[in-house]
């Protein structure tokens, strides 16, 4: 790897674009590297996320701070973005569809964040989290009765990338026959392939499920978002669901087949899976410090000129932040991270992820029940044989391929009471737990015992968030069987027992 180095005798250290590429293998195989390299320019170096689209990336814990917590220096609004209003990067390139302006708070500053990001925040209040641990748990039994009878995954496509989708889908109201267009979408974004076509699939998908709920509201997220006060509009809507679809899937999925990985590969945690001592909740908090789902984000576009760190940042020319860089700023060297929440991961400042909590429930629950299903999983290659897909914002594994003694009995009886029961809890093989879930498990709530057209926070009063009105609606029947995983109408036909 060639990384340039700081001009000799420059004061300031002034990157210069085009700077390191992110969007190769060298990045996605061993980034940790490549920030090192880049630590040669100080707080912030150049680099290119997509060919044409140059950024400064902020690598120290502080820079970020900076840039995050400064909104009346970095706006959030890339109308700003010089690159793409004056044509040096096209509206093809696949950072686009990543960076381009929406109407949602992810993208707005000042009093329009302030009205956005409240209709989010309230809404996704509204979440119990006893339903949603419920759920995610009946999900996790379904999708792991699946592959245990035949003692190899992987856990990727088999799990990870499944569960974080049913979970949306029930969340926001979803029915099965958008599922593959919501799915091939946003996988095409976040991967940087074909992107301005997968963009529109994503948008098409989404004004669809605006419409409906528009017609038909029910006990969801996305009703909540039409009923409360802020007034969005249906573009607002539209680009309020491509956001919280793509902060609650594939982050979700990064999050928790990292963990898995960590679990499964290093010795403080799981060695062979039978004298691991650490906590998932600890095995998370280390996944969030060294290899958080999406790595370098946040992306900010100075309102003027500005000096940080002895660097000039050009108006209008893109920020982004690093997480991951940030996170191992040598700067933090000796801070212990279990149980420390001080990391970037979720971002910081007013644009800091509302979801937090739900994401980490999510994650935590969907590690804790495969190791609690499947306590003798081991990894099916080498730790350093895995492949990690190409892009310069996530950190995401390829696939994860695991294998571990097959379960006899547990897909009929799940899939037996999927056929009249869809949404009650699914019957699994007795094991003993995982030693690292032993020491996380809250303890049980009380059970869910109503169907999946069920409000998320059933006890919770009427508030301005929520129409006065029952919103439940019974729920479109999944669509026929595509053959195509992970695909989620053939996915959730399964569930079904279709």
């Amino acid at each position: 790897m060639n990384a340039p180095a700081p001009p000799p005798g420059c004061p300031a250290h002034q990157p210069r674009h085009p700077g390191f590429p992110l969007y190769g293998e060298e990045f996605a195989t061993d980034p940790a590297a490549v920030y090192a390299r880049l630590r040669a320019y100080g707080p912030l170096a150049p680099v290119e996320l997509y060919p044409g689209a140059t950024a400064t990336l902020a690598l120290s814990y502080q820079a970020a701070l900076t840039v995050l917590r400064s909104p009346e220096t970095f706006s959030k609004d890339s109308r700003r973005w010089r690159g793409l209003a004056d044509g040096r990067v096209t509206p093809d390139n696949p950072a686009v569809p990543m960076m381009a302006h929406r109407p949602n708070c992810l993208f707005s500053d000042g009093d329009t964040h302030d009205r956005l990001r409240g209709a989010v925040t309230d809404s996704l209040e509204r979440i119990d989290p006893n339903a949603l641990r419920s759920y995610v748990e009946r999900s996790a039994d379904r999708l792991i009765d699946h592959f245990a009878g035949r003692g190899t995954a992987d856990l990727v496509a088999d799990y990870a990338r499944a569960l974080p989708l049913l979970v949306f889908n029930e969340l926001f109201g979803s029915p099965a026959h958008l599922g593959d267009r919501l799915v091939s979408g946003m996988a095409g974004i976040f991967d940087g392939v074909d992107a301005e076509r997968a963009n529109a699939e994503l948008t098409d998908a989404l004004l669809e499920l605006v419409a409906l709920k528009r017609a038909e509201p029910g006990a969801d997220v996305t009703s909540w978002l039409m009923a409360h006060p802020a007034g969005l509009t249906d573009e607002e809507m539209l680009h309020h669901l491509v956001l919280l679809m793509g902060a609650g899937t594939e982050p979700q999925l990064n999050l928790i087949s990292n963990t898995l990985r960590l679990l499964l590969s290093d010795d403080r945690f799981a060695g062979d899976l039978a004298g691991g001592t650490l906590p998932v909740d600890d095995a998370l908090d280390e996944v969030l410090w060294t290899d958080p789902p999406m790595a370098n984000y946040a992306v900010h576009f100075p309102v003027r000129d500005v000096e940080l760190s002895g660097v000039l940042l050009p108006a209008g020319e893109p920020v982004v932040v690093s997480f991951a860089a940030a996170n191992t700023d040598p700067a933090l060297a000796g801070q212990p991270r279990g149980g420390n929440r001080a990391h970037l991961a979720w971002s910081a400042g007013p644009h800091a992820c509302p979801a937090q909590s739900s994401a980490r429930l999510i994650a935590s629950v969907a590690v804790e029940k495969l190791l609690d299903r499947l306590p003798d999983l081991e990894l099916a290659v080498k730790p350093d044989e895995l492949r990690w897909r190409p892009g310069p914002f996530h950190r995401a594994l390829a696939e994860l391929p695991v294998h571990f003694p097959p379960a006899t009995g547990t897909a009929p009886i799940a899939r037996a009471a999927a056929v009249t029961t869809p949404f009650t809890t699914a019957a699994a093989v007795p094991t003993a737990p995982h030693p690292a879930v032993a020491n996380s498990r809250p303890a049980p709530t009380a059970p869910d015992n109503v169907s999946g057209g069920r409000p998320w926070n059933p006890t919770a009063a009427p508030s301005g968030s929520t129409r006065a009105e029952a919103t439940s609606t019974a729920r479109p029947a999944a669509s026929t069987r595509t053959g195509r995983w992970p695909r989620w109408s053939s996915l959730v036909a399964w569930l079904r027992g279709r």
